[in-house]
């Protein structure tokens, strides 16, 4: 099992989205996956078409995780009915698995600045309890504060998400010196499984430039393809779609993207040294 944190210190760059496009093509692939929505806004629930009855959200399991028995609180995507109801598993396979801890705005409480080792454990507590996964994305909060840090805590891996831009971009250096620092005093195993180039316009001559900057700065960390600006993106969201099953050109196109992006993100070694992001004033 792998533990991914997708992740972003900044707001808006379609952190979510990326989330649920690899969930989707994980689904396509057969991949077991749990989504772990451990932003309190819930818009990774929303997307994945989520129907709770009885079962706990993710805040209420990190409430008291030793108790928290994961698998009974788990919630199938509608994505997984949806796949089933248009034939789109081969016949005779294995039924497809994309469930979702499901997100609420109760985990704000955890949220903070200040938590301790043991509250830092919390989800890697909750997540014993998900060894039948082969894959576990964790949607972060766009902070470093306690979800995140708690996401990295449990995590093998971090993947940031970053648009081509000056703000985003130099967000995202920071957030790279911020996983370093975090190895170094909580998770030495965790390592940078690499940064997502989202929301790219191929003819913006800003978007260029960037893309070469973040080539320079962050070199093989920089995971390819890239992925372009989706202009029905909301409404597949909306409609609480896979990108997988959606139809016209543009979203085949875009889903045959996340599948080499899920490819390249779970080969990724993050085997990186501590000093690959380098200082601007070194460029």
């Amino acid at each position: 099992m792998q533990v991914v944190s997708i992740s972003s210190l900044k707001g808006g760059v379609g952190k979510t989205s990326v989330t649920t496009g690899l969930a989707s093509a994980a689904l396509a692939a057969g991949i077991p996956t749990l989504v772990v929505d451990l932003d309190p806004h819930a818009d990774a629930s929303t997307a994945l078409g989520v129907s709770p009855d009885e079962q706990l959200d993710i805040g209420r399991m990190l409430k008291a995780p030793r108790r928290a028995h994961l698998s009974d609180n788990v919630v199938p995507s509608g994505w997984v009915e949806r796949v089933r109801t248009n034939g789109a598993s081969p016949s005779g396979s294995a039924p497809s698995i994309l469930d979702v801890a499901v997100g609420s705005a109760y985990t704000g409480i955890y949220d903070r600045p200040d938590l301790g080792r043991r509250d830092l454990r919390r989800l890697s507590a909750v997540l014993a309890g998900a060894e039948h996964y082969d894959l576990v994305l964790v949607d972060c909060p766009p902070s470093l504060n306690g979800l995140t840090r708690m996401a990295w805590s449990a995590s093998d891996k971090v993947t940031l998400v970053a648009e081509p831009g000056l703000f985003s971009v130099a967000g995202t250096e920071r957030t790279m010196r911020a996983i370093q620092l975090f190895r170094q005093e909580f998770a030495p195993k965790l390592s940078p499984a690499g940064i997502v180039a989202n929301r790219v316009r191929s003819g913006s001559a800003e978007h260029t430039f960037r893309l070469a900057e973040m080539q320079s700065m962050f070199g093989e960390l920089l995971l390819t393809p890239h992925i372009p600006e989706q202009a029905n993106w909301q409404q597949i969201q909306g409609a609480a779609h896979s990108i997988h099953h959606w139809p016209g050109d543009s979203a085949k196109n875009t889903a045959a993207l996340f599948d080499a992006l899920l490819a390249n993100l779970l080969k990724s070694n993050g085997s990186a040294p501590a000093g690959t992001v380098r200082d601007r004033s070194q460029r």
